[in-house]
């Protein structure tokens, strides 16, 4: 059979999605959770877009070494050798060159013809060929673009050396059996077409992404760009999950393969969204809460009875083992080390050391550990920047009849120790303000929000916040059996984290 190239560009789409922005450490974590999704190729930024993101794409390149590392440039020189510049570093570079091709977009946004766009278009291909052999090309809103001034463009860009043209439905305009005629006749109607692969970059904006995507692999597409959990400008992206368990469920229809370890689906689904910020939608597709869950007293009788009679995909496929591992206050370094490497983790040893030490605070206050409690251990050690604020302390008193009152301790990178008290309308709002006394960073919190990560009135509690401060946002993230707990640490690391970002050490209280 055929197989499927699978173009994830969770870290340049998907973070374009507001309040989705990752910093280096964050892409390198996604992706070499990418690598071991076995995606085979990683768009990771927009190099010509900032110094930071030059040097965020060449730590993904540095860090990442199976599949091919892609930059997006324009067809304008200096972009080109951003792009160049960062993911030279990679074992398998590739450079994406785009430029918008609708009228709409050229009178209203360019202002150039179609002549000017196509010459750009070449020589912008021709540049990249000079550094690296895999180009890609991409003619913006191609869906909405004359078919004949397509047609034109592609061939010139193959003829220039493109290895890949992808064809964008950049708004999300496209029905699916539109769609795939439109590529089809791209097959059809480009003489060189034979010497590229033809790959599609579909949107979400009427829902129809994946559907778009699969429906362009039907007449001969080998590449799909998609997104971890669908994110992206708008509405999104093509969802990677649920294109690759399309392709995996119904490969009697479509014909066709891919080389995804489908088990690490679920986990790079949570650590996307931990990162961003961006909760999953419940009854999300493949990777929602609701997914396999199952209310209705005739489908629970027909799944005990036969799985398949109410599932076509089974959890373990992506991942979903749901199991508890036998740990308690008695296991040792070793046990928790060797479950560890069982899940896919190999930790260097100071990040062990601290995923050990939550493991013990964890254990002794709950009877029994899952996997996925043991994911949101690691996930909130790997997500911890430098702390120039530890939270050592937090004393909450609240009730009915009563006032809110917070106590907090917190100590520098420096070694001082602070103590702030404050009163607030609820526990969480008098701890922010407690701690607010002593770290002085104007912000405005811009959303709050918590889950439990397992059921059980034991359960671990899991809150992310998102803050704003002099237009950049920033996402903090804590985890605890005590919510008001995790809701400090996960303010605390916000806090950190635009710290980090400033570059300085926050005044504190005098």
């Amino acid at each position: 059979m055929d197989s499927v190239v699978i173009f994830d560009t969770t870290m340049r789409d998907g973070e374009q999605a507001p309040g989705a922005t990752m910093s280096l450490e964050d892409k390198v974590q996604i992706g070499k959770q990418l690598e071991r999704l076995n995606v085979d190729v990683i768009e990771a930024g927009f190099p010509a877009n900032s110094r930071q993101e030059v040097e965020a794409v060449a730590a993904v390149a540095r860090a990442v070494r199976k599949p091919i590392i892609c930059g997006l440039a324009r067809p304008v020189f200096g972009d080109i050798d951003a792009a160049w510049e960062a993911v030279q570093h990679a074992a398998r570079p590739r450079i994406h060159v785009f430029i918008s091709t609708s009228d709409i977009h050229l009178d209203r946004m360019l202002r150039k013809s179609r002549e000017e766009v196509l010459e750009m278009s070449v020589k912008g291909v021709l540049r990249a060929k000079g550094y690296c052999q895999d180009v890609e090309f991409s003619p913006m809103d191609a869906t909405r673009t004359d078919p004949l001034f397509i047609y034109q463009l592609l061939e010139a860009v193959i003829d220039a050396g493109a290895t890949t043209v992808n064809i964008p439905d950049t708004v999300g305009y496209a029905i699916p059996e539109e769609f795939g005629g439109f590529v089809k006749s791209i097959m059809d109607r480009v003489p060189n077409i034979g010497r590229a692969v033809v790959s599609v970059h579909c949107h979400n904006d009427l829902g129809l992404a994946v559907a778009n995507s699969l429906a362009a692999v039907k007449v001969g597409v080998r590449q799909i760009e998609c997104c971890i959990n669908g994110l992206g400008e708008r509405a999104g992206n093509a969802s990677l999950e649920e294109v690759v368990m399309s392709l995996h469920t119904r490969q009697d229809y479509l014909g066709v393969t891919h080389g995804i370890d489908t088990t690490q689906i679920a986990r790079t689904s949570r650590l996307v969204s931990d990162i961003t910020g961006m909760a999953v939608q419940a009854n999300k597709a493949v990777v929602g809460a609701n997914a396999f869950r199952h209310e209705s007293g005739i489908h629970q009788d027909g799944v005990l009875k036969e799985r398949t009679t109410y599932e076509i995909m089974n959890p373990k496929d992506i991942g979903l083992t749901g199991s508890v591992l036998h740990m308690g206050k008695t296991s040792g370094r070793a046990g928790f080390r060797a479950h560890l490497k069982e899940m896919g983790y190999d930790l260097k040893e100071e990040e062990f050391g601290k995923a050990w030490e939550s493991f013990k605070e964890v254990v002794a206050k709950k009877k029994s550990i899952s996997e996925r409690d043991i994911e949101a251990i690691i996930a909130e050690e790997m997500r911890t920047v430098d702390e120039t604020y530890r939270l050592d302390q937090l004393h909450v008193t609240c009730g009915e009849p009563g006032i809110p009152t917070a106590s907090v301790k917190i100590t520098t990178a420096d070694g001082q120790e602070w103590t702030e008290s404050a009163v607030g309308d609820g526990p969480v709002d008098a701890v922010y303000k407690a701690i607010s006394k002593v770290v002085s960073l104007p912000n405005q919190l811009q959303e709050f929000s918590v889950k439990s990560i397992t059921e059980s009135t034991e359960a671990m509690g899991e809150v992310t916040i998102r803050i704003q401060s002099e237009g950049q946002t920033f996402v903090g993230r804590g985890v605890s059996t005590d919510i008001i707990v995790a809701s400090g640490k996960a303010y605390l690391n916000a806090l950190n984290r635009l710290v980090a970002a400033k570059g300085e050490q926050a005044p504190v209280k005098s």
